[in-house]
Parts: structure tokens; C-alpha cells; sequence
């Protein structure tokens, strides 16, 4: 059976290896319409599971490994992109990337968190949890986009910012509050997309904007359901639980009115076609773009305070 297999997944992977297999003898045995039948069964039976996953397993989804992150967007969506380091007071943060692009004709600074995908890529992008310096780097380059008159663009795929001392030592705190205020007031549209996990502090610290569009199979939350469930329960046994309750999928947030926008992703998830669902990001991306850069940058700027203002006040 094949790697990063969810446990849901499996009874598709055993038709689908059904299938293959039978595919050898296709020419030695009259078995085509034996295999067109498995194959709508499969095609039902994906439909079937994906359209009715839990809160649990679509947190599962957004932390699959072999889902395109940042860069995998960056070269699939962009053109001419030129990444950009440092934060000019400390250092470079490797779990945070960014630089400026082509989104077809338009010019763009697009920023987001950045995962490895085996041990050591993943120990040089620190797992996606950024330092100080990373959110401090994000500062950096969404003025030099504000400077130049460039949209920006950022993407979220964190499980949080970096616990460690030294992080709270050199400021994770305040370098987070201070991109939240300089971002609510910045004078170009910002268009944030959770692309995977949206976790905590790490993932606001670069998610404040005009638009916030999510991927379907994605979770946005002050807190992960294992770091909720060990402090309700004293233990990680109920993150099942916790991701119910803390309604943490993209449909809850929709209807919450913390997000704008649901972005469809491929049947079965972003990691079955990494093209597919940067096209369908990128034409959206331009939908938002092409309307945000109509609006004068005062009523921008006024129109996201606005919109963060309101969120959680509610009526008895």
C-alpha cells in the first residue's frame, strides 16, 4: 500500500489496487466492463467520503504531507519570482518565504510559511514554525509591496509560531503584534489564503486582510485540537472532540464570517493534483486582485478595520 495513507482513505486504495491489478489481464480477458463499473464505484465512493469528512479528518488533509506548500505554489501560480531573505536586523527565517511575482500581468509580493518534506528540509524550515526574524522578514517585505504600489499575497501552512526560548527571548510576541497593527493599516489590498494549517499566533501574524479565502480541506484556530484536548482533558486521546468543537473547518469559519471565500479543491485533496488546484487558486487570486485594486487605498485601509472590528460581536 502507498505511503500517507489516511485511515479513510483506504477502502478507495483497495479498489483502486483492485483495479490495477485487473488492468493487466485487460487484453487477455474480456474484463472492460468489469473495470468501468469499479471505477464508477470508486468515483462514488470518493465523493461519498469526501463530502462528508469530519472536522478530525480534514485536519488530517491539511497536515498530508505531499500537499503543495508555499513554493510549490509559488512555481506552479507565478512567473519571474524573485524570493527575497533576511529580516535586516537578525537574520533570514527559513520557515517563512517571499518575494515579488508575476500573477500573469499583475505584479504581486507574495509571502507564506514554508514546510520541508522529509527530516532534513524540514529542520531547515524549522517545520514551518517562524522565528521572530520570519514575521519580522514578512514586515520587511510587505512595506517594500506597500513602497512599490504591489498587492500582497500570503499564505498560511503553520501548526504555530516557534515556542522555543530563544523565539521569546528576541520578541515572537511583540514582532507578532506589531505586523498585526502594521498590516490593519497597510495601503495595498491583502488577500490571505490558508492553504493548510492556520494555527494560532503563527498564522495571524501574516494573515490580516481585505479578503481571506481557505482551502477546503484546511483548518484555521486559535489553537490545534491536540494542544486543545490536552488542556481540557489532560490529554491527546479527545482531538477528535476538540476539532468538533472548536469548529475549525473552512464551512464552519464561512458561516462564522471570519473567511470570505472557500476554495474547491480536487477530489480527494490539494495533494492529489498540484496543478489543478494552483490553477483554480490563481484565477481566484485574480478575481479578488482585479476588484481590491479598484478601491482607493483609504477606504482599503478602513474598509479591513471594519471587517476585523466585526468579527465576534453578536446581538442577544
Amino acid at each position: 500500500m502507498a505511503k500517507n495513507i489516511l485511515e479513510f482513505e483506504k477502502p478507495i486504495i483497495e479498489l483502486e489496487n483492485k483495479i490495477e491489478e485487473m488492468r493487466k489481464y485487460e487484453d487477455n480477458l474480456d474484463i472492460k466492463e468489469e473495470i468501468t463499473l469499479l471505477e464508477d464505484k470508486v468515483t462514488k465512493l470518493k465523493e461519498n467520503i469526501y463530502d462528508n469528512l469530519t472536522r478530525w479528518q480534514r485536519v488530517q488533509l491539511a497536515r498530508h504531507p505531499e500537499r503543495p506548500f508555499t513554493l510549490d505554489y509559488l512555481y506552479l501560480m507565478t512567473n519571474d519570482f524573485v524570493e527575497l531573505h533576511g529580516d535586516r536586523y537578525y537574520r533570514d527565517d527559513n520557515a517563512i518565504v517571499g518575494g515579488f511575482a508575476m500573477l500573469e500581468d499583475q505584479k504581486v509580493m507574495i509571502i507564506g510559511h514554508q514546510k520541508g518534506r522529509d527530516t532534513k528540509s524540514n529542520l531547515f524550515r524549522n517545520f514551518g514554525m517562524p522565528n521572530p526574524e520570519g514575521y519580522r522578514k514578512a514586515l520587511r517585505l510587505m512595506k517594500l509591496a506597500e513602497k512599490f504600489n504591489r498587492p500582497v499575497i500570503t499564505l498560511l501552512d503553520t501548526p504555530g509560531a516557534y515556542p522555543g526560548l530563544e523565539a521569546e527571548q528576541n520578541g515572537q510576541a511583540e514582532a507578532i503584534a506589531r505586523n498585526l497593527f502594521e498590516m490593519s493599516r497597510l495601503q495595498v489590498p491583502i488577500v490571505v489564503v490558508i492553504i493548510g494549517e492556520g494555527a494560532s499566533g503563527g498564522a495571524l501574524g501574516i494573515g490580516v486582510g481585505d479578503r481571506i479565502l481557505m482551502l477546503e480541506n484546511t483548518w484555521y484556530s486559535v489553537i490545534s485540537p491536540e494542544s486543545c484536548s490536552s488542556i481540557l482533558w489532560r490529554s491527546w486521546d479527545y482531538k477528535e472532540q476538540a476539532a468538533e468543537s472548536l469548529r475549525l473547518t473552512a464551512k464552519d469559519l464561512l458561516e462564522q464570517k471570519i473567511i470570505d471565500r472557500i476554495v474547491a479543491e480536487p477530489l480527494g485533496g490539494a495533494h492529489k493534483n498540484h496543478i489543478k488546484i494552483a490553477e483554480t487558486l490563481k484565477e481566484i487570486l485574480l478575481e479578488e486582485l482585479k476588484e481590491l485594486t479598484k478601491i482607493k487605498p483609504d477606504k482599503l485601509v478602513q474598509n479591513r478595520l471594519e471587517k476585523f472590528g466585526s468579527m465576534g460581536v453578536y446581538v442577544e
